[in-house]
């Protein structure tokens, strides 16, 4: 098993575990996934959805009046497919096996069966459905498209007292913030621990950040951020975020984008055209990430990032109380749209859920948990 160490020691907003708390990772998980591959949604109006995707700085490969599949310039799968549905819906993530025969295995322990995806992929997948009801995609074999021209780099940077840039200006075109790749998607779930354990017991992921209540720790986390376990190679800090809520439901998905020039010329054009701004700009402090959130036509939250924290499998998970005000160490307030508190459908969505869960007792939202986010929401 890998030595592991704390690279959280010290930092004013995160601690290591305590005896007894959960450890993070799975002592033998099924497989060990290597990266997530795609998203799958439903929408009802696809040009509409073209059009915001270009917008924000997507690249179709297909097009069709029931299906829409959306690439970052890196080279791969496609980030994103959307298929055409009288109604708006998140379906689940497809995440990438490290070796074929990995999801064969995956199919044998979760009881699925394996079936080869449609042309328009390749390859194969094994799919099932998580605690919480999403589905999972485990795929190998899948079409991966060549990397696409991009931009001159910026790297006349004056800082400091390092001056290249002498007798010439640098201004990032205000353009759409080209995509890169898929970061990560956060879910929230009323079984989040018992969906926590299933991603690490089967997809092999391991904990980089878990956060609590406050004043609730010896009640354990209420959300973890994820990674992949590629042994000594680094990976993104979160690959899949996973909240306690009163709701099986996606909270939102990110893209990376090149650097900081790019998100905000890019937050310009989307702010041009009328598109809304949930939060932003920023830079988090689990992940470290900088950030900009928008809302799709169809309101689903989506992240530009850029400059995230890469940890190889050696790093044990930080620990840290859950605020509003800790969720970025700069940047505006946290929004109360970014929040799920806004006045609209969304919250009161959110606030039916709330009913129906804490009536049931087949669930891990409870009085005390729903006091621990309302402590959260207005701090």
């Amino acid at each position: 098993m890998t030595a592991l160490h704390d690279v959280h020691d010290g930092l004013h907003a995160e601690d290591r575990a305590l005896r007894g708390e959960h450890p993070g990772r799975h002592r033998d998980p099924v497989i060990k996934v290597y990266d997530l591959a795609w998203l799958e949604f439903e929408k009802p109006d696809l040009v509409q959805t073209a059009g915001f995707a270009t917008d924000f700085g997507f690249t179709s490969t297909l097009h069709t009046p029931d299906e829409l599949h959306l690439r970052g310039t890196e080279a791969g799968p496609p980030c994103v497919i959307v298929r055409r549905s009288h109604r708006s819906a998140f379906v689940g993530p497809a995440f990438r096996a490290a070796a074929d025969a990995d999801v064969h295995r995956f199919a044998e322990a979760a009881g699925a069966t394996v079936e080869r995806l449609p042309d328009t992929l390749g390859g194969v997948a094994a799919t099932t459905r998580d605690p919480s009801g999403a589905l999972v995609r485990i795929v190998s074999g899948f079409t991966e498209y060549p990397e696409l021209p991009a931009p001159p780099e910026w790297v006349d940077y004056n800082m400091g007292r390092h001056h290249p840039r002498v007798n010439h200006t640098q201004r990032a075109p205000r353009t759409p913030a080209l995509v890169e790749r898929l970061g990560h998607v956060v879910l929230q779930s009323n079984r989040y621990l018992e969906t926590l354990n299933w991603y690490l017991e089967h997809l092999g992921l391991i904990v980089s950040d878990f956060m609590f209540y406050p004043g609730q720790r010896e009640r354990g986390p209420v959300m973890s951020f994820i990674r992949c376990d590629r042994g000594g190679e680094p990976a993104d800090h979160h690959t899949l975020a996973m909240m306690l809520g009163p709701a099986n439901r996606y909270v939102h998905s990110a893209y990376q984008v090149r650097d900081l020039d790019t998100l905000a010329a890019g937050g310009e054009y989307l702010r041009e055209k009328g598109r809304y701004r949930s939060w932003g700009i920023g830079r988090h402090i689990q992940g470290s990430q900088i950030f900009d959130y928008w809302r799709d036509p169809d309101g689903f939250l989506v992240e530009h990032f850029t400059d995230g924290d890469r940890f190889d499998a050696s790093v044990e998970a930080g620990w840290a109380a859950m605020s509003a005000s800790g969720l970025a160490q700069w940047g505006p307030p946290a929004t109360a749209d970014f929040l799920g508190v806004a006045p609209g459908k969304e919250s009161l969505r959110e606030l039916r859920a709330m009913v129906s869960s804490l009536r049931s007792p087949d669930n891990e939202f409870d009085v005390q948990r729903l006091l621990g986010l309302l402590k959260v929401a207005k701090s």
